[in-house]
């Protein structure tokens, strides 16, 4: 059943909302959740770094700005050996602040609760990787672009730089290297004429709240053909804490308390009620290869008990 809810949309690369007007504010508990508007971006130059002294923790529990502030350089996190009980690999912490800006738009989703599809990316240091992708079949690492619902959607990880992260498919499971300090962003990519509502997770978190992830929170609304990038744990309309690969214990979800999903990325797609999907080459594929006589041979009798 088709519900109007609000959701956010990024335009240009950036994450900003629709309607309302955009109006900032300095604090999370203003930001959309499972009942009210998602968010969409608003165009203008690239966002760039800024301090966040002056942001106040969104919850008890989540980082305040000095812990952002003065949370590790680069460098630090390669340097710092972890405790000898620490768990292998890698985790994403709640990094430096940066600007991307938001408002949020109306949208109806088809089904409210039900994804058409769901993206799952599972990420780790390259050894991690290997180790997990071992059990299953490995296969040669190489741009990590991953096709969602038949080719309507691209998921994909960027390094600070822009570039696809490297990683393979194995066992029908999706991977991505990443390496301990450095930043990333996650990438999608609307392939339709239609509008589609993205709800992400990292860590077995929203991207949004920072509370533990669930269908029936909002996302971003991704316009047709278009490209959405989501940089950080939002904590703002107007800032996000960036995604910055780290030692799991220093991994947000490790400092909220429950590392049990650290190393997984997640994204939800939703469609907007009243519209269709276009043909993707797949299909139009699928329906090129339809048998007309399907039934040439004898099949075995279904065993009856």
């Amino acid at each position: 059943m088709a519900q109007h809810k609000l959701s956010l949309v990024v335009l240009a690369g950036f994450f900003a909302v629709g309607c309302g007007g955009g109006a900032s504010t300095s604090r999370a508990p203003g930001l959309p959740g499972s009942s009210g508007p998602s968010l969409q971006a608003q165009p203008g130059a690239a966002p760039a770094e800024e301090s966040s002294a002056d942001f106040e923790a969104a919850e008890p529990g989540t980082p305040s700005a000095g812990a952002a502030a003065e949370a590790p350089s680069k460098d630090s996190f390669r340097s710092q050996e972890p405790p000898a009980e620490e768990r292998p690999g890698l985790g994403t912490s709640f990094g430096e602040t940066r600007t991307s800006r938001v408002s949020s738009a109306p949208f109806v989703r088809e089904n409210f609760g039900q994804p058409f599809a769901v993206a799952t990316l599972f990420y780790n240091d390259a050894n991690g990787v290997r180790a997990m992708a071992r059990r299953s079949g490995h296969s040669e690492l190489g741009d990590a672009s991953f096709q969602v619902a038949r080719g309507a959607l691209t998921v994909r990880l960027l390094d600070a730089s822009g570039r696809p992260l490297q990683g393979l498919m194995a066992g029908g499971r999706s991977y991505v290297v990443g390496e301990d300090g450095e930043r990333y962003v996650l990438q999608i990519r609307n392939q339709t004429r239609n509008r589609v509502e993205a709800v992400a997770t990292v860590d077995g978190l929203d991207v949004v709240d920072g509370r533990p992830g669930a269908l029936g929170k909002r996302g971003y609304i991704i316009g047709p053909f278009a490209t959405v990038e989501i940089d950080g744990f939002r904590r703002s309309f107007d800032e996000v804490a960036t995604f910055r690969f780290g030692a799991v214990h220093k991994s947000y979800a490790a400092q909220k308390g429950d590392d049990r999903n650290v190393g997984v990325i997640g994204v939800a797609f939703f469609e907007e009620a009243g519209t269709n999907f276009d043909w993707t080459s797949f299909e139009i594929d699928r329906r090129h290869d339809a048998d007309p006589f399907p039934g040439r041979f004898a099949s075995p009798p279904i065993r009856r008990f």
